[in-house]
């Protein structure tokens, strides 16, 4: 069967190429030309993934990405955009978005970042059993992209999710940071391993007690990164 992807851009031409593209590697692709369509369609219809462009008439894609994250579905988003900035870059991943790529691209990069994002969904596709992953004082709801520590809703962004689910369904498994780009992120970013460096820090400063002395997250040194087998 074939994975239902929404296009939400404003440009016929990039969005009509893009549906074409998709369709040579089995994808159904529906368009919507403004946000507050492109949230109709969400609403209406179960999508695999939605390719979402930041500069949209009415309702930009910074909002739309917003609304799109208050659905109970957990559903990976690529930001498809002009703007370049680190700024616009870090707002849309911090925000929910999953992916970012800037205008000009080109498709068949776009083509292996939308089939890292299912190779990645996949992956977490947890068994029914391990949904829930309770370590310490720590809870992973994998089926609801929620975390909470002590009871406490804990507020990560999609990526920063994705990296703690993954070290906590393998505890005591040490990662380094090209194998982490790898198996999280879905594809290498060659020469971004301070990637890791960060989300891992920005990691650790929202379930930590002592973000400097880490009892999740783990720093095997001169090696990588682990999660800790033996939580408090």
């Amino acid at each position: 069967m074939n994975q239902k992807v929404l296009i939400i851009e404003d440009n016929p031409e990039i969005a009509n190429l893009v549906a074409l593209h998709l369709k040579d590697i089995n994808c159904d692709a529906d368009i919507a030309m403004d946000g507050t369509e492109g949230l109709r369609h969400f609403n209406d219809n179960n999508y695999e993934l939605v390719i979402l462009d930041l500069m949209l008439p009415g309702m930009n894609g910074l909002e739309v990405c917003k609304q799109l994250r208050t659905s109970d579905s957990y559903v990976p988003v690529i930001m498809l955009t002009s703007k370049s900035s680190e700024l616009d870059r870090v707002l849309g991943l911090e925000i929910g978005a999953d992916d970012y790529i800037t205008k000009p691209f080109s498709i068949p990069e776009l083509m292996a970042r939308v089939k890292a994002q299912f190779r990645r969904l996949n992956a977490f596709q947890a068994p029914q059993s391990q949904n829930n992953i309770q370590l310490g004082d720590l809870k992973i709801e994998a089926d609801k992209h929620r975390v909470s520590l002590k009871d406490k809703k804990v507020e990560l962004t999609a990526k920063e999710f994705d990296l703690l689910l993954h070290f906590a369904s393998h505890p005591g498994r040490v990662y380094n940071r090209a194998e982490l780009l790898d198996q999280v992120w879905g594809y290498s970013f060659e020469g971004y391993e301070h990637t890791v460096n960060s989300h891992i820090n920005r990691l650790r400063n929202k379930i930590e007690t002592d973000p400097a002395h880490p009892e999740y997250i783990m720093t095997v040194w001169g090696v990588g990164y682990k999660f800790n087998e033996e939580c408090p």
